[in-house]
């Protein structure tokens, strides 16, 4: 059993070689999908002023963000003048206040740090976590989250995933619903909480949170009955793709607007919200990302800053999404003092990394090798020679590991195979005097001989 000294802090980990290289190989995937975007990148320190981050994120938010208490005497008085990054969209709206003159017009970037959260640790679920976020800033069109649903599905479809979700839904459509069942203003914080958890709690569960937050007369029951009508309206949908009758998520997303539309009136903020729904829908009727996309009127995402369009993606078999986000208008002017438009959506790469790894998507060599040849040493007088063929093979573009000390062979192929290293490159006595080396397959066992100058292409080419 490992001692508890050696153990890293609840809820975060240690990433061993192997869990690098996912990570790397998942963040690689994604930065190129969100350069072919025109997104680029941008990086904030780990530490932030608390007042930066405090009353940003709700309620619940705030209770998850990680203070740091001031240094010295302070650390008795208990208080706290910086805190660990929470997101990385409160850092991109501060360095917009304070570079607005140096960023372009439309300033699009990616950023992909770590964050931390005081939360409760679960499966797939982490203190510590890397983000990758996409962001547009100085656009009101829906345009702009038409592309930025396109580039997280784009992410996801180049790292394997074919069967995720795309809940989209608009704070603006929430306040008008809310509004028009009657639910009073100071209470739709209370509602909106309750309502984000329609997918884990079902409508009993929601029903009660609403009761249990003081939300129980006929508003409640106007709104269980709105959303239990969608609910009644998907199931038919299914039924139609189950007997392949038409386009369901279409058919479905079209019937949604349709009763949002009866729902809501002429409430002008939750009309407003409508369109833009309709706009983000026809803006990507064109794309690959049509069919992941479903409109979920009780999606509702805690962040407090969102003013539009909000965004969720999940895939069917983990509690969560593998990532979130929307437009949040108002954020930039908190710092600046005046409103930029701004929209940005966030991929968790913790969760997406388990998900992969479960499902073992990861490329074979990726997770297993971590070189492409070993180099053995044959003896302590050819230790120079192996060296110096270790640097022939490194500049012709291949991995490759050098085994430190002249043991007997036997060792060296076992320690090679244990390590998933596909080659070995022995150059004996008899392959030094013919100027070759020998090249063992250690997944078949044939070995033959090459000569010194063709050994790069003879294992590009195995």
């Amino acid at each position: 059993m490992p001692s508890p000294k050696s153990q890293p802090a609840r809820g975060m980990r240690d990433f061993l070689p192997a869990d690098v290289r996912k990570r790397e190989y998942v963040i690689s995937v994604i930065k190129s999908v969100y350069e072919r975007y025109g997104f680029e990148p941008l990086e904030t320190p780990a530490v932030e002023n608390i007042e930066t981050l405090m009353g940003k994120y709700g309620e619940e938010g705030n209770q998850l963000i990680f203070k740091i208490l001031k240094r010295g005497e302070h650390e008795k008085s208990g208080e706290a003048d910086l805190a660990l990054r929470y997101d990385l969209t409160v850092p991109l709206a501060r360095v917009v206040a304070q570079y607005q003159n140096e960023l372009p017009k439309f300033f699009k970037r990616y950023q992909i740090q770590p964050v931390w959260r005081a939360d409760r640790p679960a499966r797939g679920r982490f203190r510590e976590f890397y983000q990758c976020d996409v962001d547009v800033l100085g656009s009101k069109s829906m345009v702009v989250e038409a592309e930025l649903i396109s580039a997280a599905s784009d992410a996801l479809v180049a790292l394997g995933f074919n069967d995720f979700t795309i809940r989209l839904n608009h704070r603006q459509v929430l306040s008008g619903i809310l509004d028009q069942a009657g639910v009073p203003r100071d209470k739709h914080n209370d509602a909106l909480i309750s309502l984000d958890k329609m997918d884990k709690a079902g409508p009993e569960g929601v029903a009660r949170e609403l009761s249990d937050r003081g939300i129980v007369d006929a508003s409640a029951v106007k709104l269980m009955r709105f959303f239990e009508g969608l609910a009644g309206a998907e199931h038919a949908v299914e039924l139609l793709d189950l007997k392949g009758a038409g386009d369901g998520r279409a058919a479905y997303n079209a019937d949604v607007l349709g009763r949002l539309v009866e729902f809501i009136g002429s409430h002008e903020l939750g009309a407003g919200g409508v369109d833009d729904l309709r706009q983000i829908l026809k803006f990507t009727s064109g794309s690959a990302v049509r069919p992941q996309i479903k409109l979920d009127p009780t999606l509702a995402r805690g962040l407090a800053y969102y003013t539009g369009a909000i965004i969720e993606i999940n895939v069917a078999d983990l509690a969560g999404s593998l990532g979130g986000g929307g437009r949040y208008d108002n954020l930039v002017g908190m710092f600046l003092g005046k409103d930029i438009p701004a929209c940005g959506f966030s991929l968790g790469l913790e969760r997406i990394i388990v998900v992969m790894s479960e499902r073992e998507m990861f490329p074979k060599e990726l997770v297993s090798s971590p070189a492409d040849v070993m180099v053995t040493i044959w003896d302590e007088e050819s230790i120079a020679d192996s060296v110096g063929l270790a640097h022939e093979l490194r500049t012709n573009g291949l991995r490759v590991d050098v085994y430190p000390e002249a043991d007997k062979m036997g060792k060296q192929f076992k320690y090679a195979s244990s390590r998933g290293i596909p080659f070995v490159a022995i150059v004996g006595e008899d392959e030094r005097a013919r100027g070759e080396v020998a090249i063992k397959d250690m997944r078949s066992g044939e070995q033959r001989s090459v000569k010194r100058s063709q050994v790069g292409n003879a294992l590009r080419h195995k």
